[in-house]
């Protein structure tokens, strides 16, 4: 197997993920001086940060068609193109309404990305290290989050008008995007299932593995569904055949943002200023966020396919409850105010994430739906994670000043008891099983 072929493509289409991560946390440097600068409400502000999250719901829902018509590699050249407009657009907004419009169309693009890229690289990669290689559009995302707080921490006192260069500078990665997934063939799966395109899907399959194309090409085409008429339709992705694993991709992404994890990516700075730190202290901070969100990743990336998913899950699950309910009872007593006792508090949740959920959500989605339907099955999976992305965002800001963080975070820790017994009750282990083998798995699972 030519593994350094399969990875050199994972990286660029994974890629994608660090310009997601960038854009999704550039936001929380700007929004307290975009807030200021033109006389926003604490409704309003939360409305603008989640105007992105708008059109991330709308990329993710609708981000599975042009995956089926155009294909994988398509669909991502203009993920690309939308996240240069949105940079370039944001960074000239002359107001507010103007800034969330170029937002929303950013927001478009992480939704896309956010089906299309895990989808590509599960496509490509062997049973194996699937999910180690899927993983990677999650490590980019983790590694954009943190290049973003550090841009914002350096920026941050560049002076009147520093939220502009701290969303233009955007432009950078997502140009080296646009120019790198020209050098990404299509997915051998979709030439095969939706085009018929043999030839060119053996070619891709040659440089990913020349011992195995006949074999992987039978095995892909017996997934084909006799009835030619409904094959990889939506039609046949609601029929009820695919029931349990549409419950799966729903359920971890309901419980992956309850969590209360983009609450506390968007919002870093804030959550900190309101424990008593000065501005500087809260954007450093956020620093650190970013980089036990990185170093816990790693960790999560390198154990995915040794200890499996679920295993991740459960260590997840157990630091949510705990970091969460401490991190509720500082709020409501007081204790540890102006100390680095939250920021402590706050890094180990985002370890628990980044190990855990962070690591897994998209592999995960990527794994268990069939090949023909799986356009659909991601952008689900990825449209309930952004759908509840958006409400937390759009109203963090409002509940916290009217019931308090402590609320708030037992209110997140309240839901993740009912995560630890989904994975539990109902997970299914998916490591070291090809993607045809958990089709079987799971549609006869009803």
């Amino acid at each position: 197997m030519n593994n350094t072929k399969v990875i050199f493509w994972s990286v660029i289409v994974a890629f994608g993920g660090f310009v997601f991560g960038f854009d999704t946390a550039v936001i929380s440097g700007a929004e307290q001086e975009i807030q200021n600068l033109w006389n926003l409400s604490d409704t309003m502000i939360g409305q603008m940060v989640a105007m992105a999250l708008y059109g991330t719901v709308i990329g993710a829902l609708l981000g599975g068609f042009p995956s089926e018509s155009l294909g994988r590699k398509k669909t991502l050249i203009w993920v690309a193109v939308l996240y240069l407009v949105s940079a370039l657009g944001s960074a000239l907004a002359p107001e507010v309404y103007s800034l969330m419009f170029f937002r929303f169309i950013g927001g478009l693009a992480v939704g896309a990305s956010s089906v299309t890229a895990p989808m590509y690289i599960s496509e490509i990669s062997p049973a194996s290290k699937r999910g180690q290689l899927t993983a990677l559009f999650q490590l980019n995302i983790v590694i954009g989050i943190l290049v973003a707080y550090l841009s914002n921490f350096f920026i941050g006192g560049a002076g009147d008008g520093n939220w502009r260069f701290m969303l233009g500078i955007e432009i950078l990665p997502a140009s080296l995007f646009l120019i790198m997934i020209f050098f990404v063939p299509r997915s051998p799966r979709w030439l095969i299932l939706k085009k018929e395109k043999i030839e060119e899907a053996r070619l891709v399959l040659k440089e990913i593995d020349p011992q195995t194309v006949e074999e992987k090409i039978a095995l892909i085409k017996s997934n084909l569904n006799p009835n030619e008429a409904i094959s990889g339709s939506l039609k046949e992705f609601v029929s009820g055949e695919f029931n349990f694993s549409i419950l799966l991709a729903f359920l971890i992404a309901f419980f992956n943002q309850l969590s209360g994890i983009n609450a506390v990516i968007y919002y870093s700075p804030r959550i900190f200023a309101e424990t008593g730190m000065g501005e500087s202290a809260a954007l450093l901070s956020s620093v650190g966020v970013g980089v036990i969100n990185l170093v816990a990743t790693l960790i999560g990336i390198f154990l995915i396919d040794k200890m499996g998913r679920k295993f991740l899950m459960y260590i997840c699950s157990f630091g949510y409850i705990s970091t969460l309910g401490l991190i509720s009872i500082t709020f409501y007593t007081g204790l540890g105010a102006g100390t680095p006792l939250i920021p402590f508090l706050v890094f180990t949740f985002i370890a628990s994430h980044a190990i855990g959920q962070g690591a897994v959500i998209w592999v995960f989605i990527s794994e268990i739906f069939p090949n023909h339907v799986r356009s659909y099955g991601n952008a689900l999976g990825s449209g309930t994670h952004w759908v509840f992305a958006a409400l937390i965002a759009a109203t963090f800001p409002y509940i916290t000043s009217l019931l308090g963080g402590g609320f708030t975070f037992a209110f997140f820790a309240f839901f993740m008891l009912f995560q630890l017994i989904f994975v539990w009750k109902l997970m299914p282990e998916t490591k070291n099983k090809t993607l045809e083998e958990l089709e079987t798995l799971l549609i006869n699972k009803k």
